[in-house]
């Protein structure tokens, strides 16, 4: 350590060290993006939706849609919330553009 380094965790010539506060860094709060059923939306068009947006395998995907037909919900993903919010638009936009009514929130984890 050069002198001048330890005149900077000095201080101001008392002889005291002062250490640095070390951040607490902590992960950022998580949200569940939920799809929700309605009787409507073809069950092809959630699995599209879930390869699309998700980036679930198919397999994954017909998983998630028979959680949400049969249970009457499903999570999609998880993410930190700017993304979820993100995801969220996104695929309740192209439901409508695509006219089905399908449904995705957002729900802390």
């Amino acid at each position: 350590m050069s002198d001048r380094d330890t005149r900077s965790n000095q201080d101001s010539g008392t002889g005291l060290i002062v250490d640095e506060a070390k951040p607490r860094l902590q992960q950022p709060p998580m949200y569940k993006v939920v799809m929700i059923n309605d009787d409507f939306t073809p069950m092809e068009f959630v699995v599209q939706v879930l390869q699309t947006f998700f980036h679930h395998t198919r397999e994954q995907a017909v998983q998630i849609m028979l959680q949400v037909h049969q249970a009457g919900r499903g999570t999609a993903g998880i993410f930190p919330a700017e993304i979820a919010e993100t995801k969220v638009a996104q695929v309740n936009s192209f439901a409508r553009k695509n006219h089905h009514p399908l449904l995705t929130v957002m729900e802390k984890v």
